[in-house]
């Protein structure tokens, strides 16, 4: 299973529907570099962040939950440790060049570099985007593009200006609060495939936003995965290690 979370979670970068928008009036540049600026100057600052992340995993097949160990150094490494009823079932190591998993009940593994991931999907991988997914930020970086805000009751939307022409449908949606994400879409209509990221519940830790509830819905050719993730006991800037050693013996998993 935590191979598949990680799959999805990589293509989760990459996907989503769109949805309806209620019409509204498009609010002057001025105001969407406002709300843009206001959505980084609330990123969490931090070194080092570690929590206890309960994930459910729901697809047509089947349905599990697993406890798991997480921890970040921030723009550098993601460390996955992943147990069931307290027994270690798999492990995964993200950094800003290289994928790696195990998983001990199939004695398989992944390790390659982004290229092999972007290659299979079809689309460029990195770093950035699934941290930025995890802290509640958007994405993409939204500083590096025009896009259109508009306003409503659920808070502020972001569409590219130039959506139309863009192989990827995008929709970032900030709360009006503290301006971190409310949902993000992504679709891919030529792969038919769709990701929609929601954030029900966020959490003030010292001084610190960050979500407390993670909802991952993927679909891909009419199947559909659910990921549901709570963020528990986080804590910051201690000294973390982030210990992974691919057992011997296990079976490659080759992506053609």
């Amino acid at each position: 299973m935590i191979r598949k979370i990680v799959i999805i979670l990589v293509v989760t970068l990459f996907t989503a529907s769109c949805g309806s928008r209620k019409k509204a009036a498009e609010i002057e540049d001025a105001a969407t570099a406002e709300v843009i600026t206001r959505h980084y100057d609330n990123q969490a600052d931090f070194k080092t962040l570690s929590s206890r992340m309960r994930l459910n995993y729901q697809d047509e097949e089947r349905s599990q939950s697993v406890t798991v160990s997480f921890r970040m150094e921030k723009d550098e490494t993601i460390w996955i440790s992943a147990q069931l009823l307290g027994i270690p079932l798999a492990k995964a190591l993200i950094t800003r060049d290289r994928v790696s998993y195990f998983e001990k009940i199939g004695k398989t593994y992944f390790d390659g570099d982004y290229s092999l991931l972007s290659k299979w999907l079809g689309t460029p991988l990195d770093y950035d985007k699934l941290q930025n997914l995890l802290l509640g930020q958007a994405i993409y970086d939204l500083r590096e593009d025009r896009y259109v805000l508009t306003e409503s009751s659920r808070g502020y939307q972001l569409v590219p200006a130039n959506g139309a022409a863009d192989a990827i449908r995008k929709m970032f949606l900030l709360d009006p609060q503290n301006y971190k994400a409310s949902a993000q879409q992504l679709n891919q209509d030529r792969e038919n495939r769709n990701v929609t990221v929601t954030y029900p519940k966020y959490q003030r830790v010292s001084g610190r936003t960050l979500p407390e509830e993670i909802k991952i819905v993927a679909n891909e050719g009419g199947r559909g995965t659910n990921i549901d993730i709570s963020l528990r006991s986080v804590s910051f800037n201690e000294n973390l290690n982030f210990p992974f050693e691919i057992p011997s013996g296990y079976d490659e998993i080759v992506i053609d």
